[in-house]
């Protein structure tokens, strides 16, 4: 059987690692968001870069729209919102550069 000071230690450890667990949660919402506002951006670019406004349109500002909204959301420490439509960003202007590399393919039959 643990002693009162056992039981207080180990409460009190309990305490300790659950706060710090909360604090490195709470930093990671702006980390991830980076990570996705980053890539969407590169892949934004690039589809920019193969002609996607004129040869993917929907999915190029469809893509573009939703990084915007994602920064916004960002700004006001929405950063799971921010985070999704970022990630929703980068699949869309990845969707728009393949659709801009088929279109020139087609094109150069």
């Amino acid at each position: 059987m643990l002693s009162e000071r056992a039981v207080r230690r180990m409460l009190f450890l309990r305490a300790v690692v659950s706060v710090g667990a909360l604090l490195l949660c709470v930093g990671c919402g702006n980390t991830l968001y980076a990570v996705h506002a980053n890539s969407a951006e590169e892949r934004l670019e690039e589809a920019k870069q193969l002609g996607a406004e004129e040869l993917a349109p929907y999915e190029y500002y469809y893509a573009k729209a939703h990084l915007e909204k994602a920064a916004s959301e960002a700004a006001e420490a929405e950063y799971g919102n921010a985070s999704d439509l970022a990630e929703i960003s980068e699949a869309y202007a990845l969707k728009a550069s393949k659709l801009s590399r088929e279109a020139r393919r087609g094109a150069g039959r």
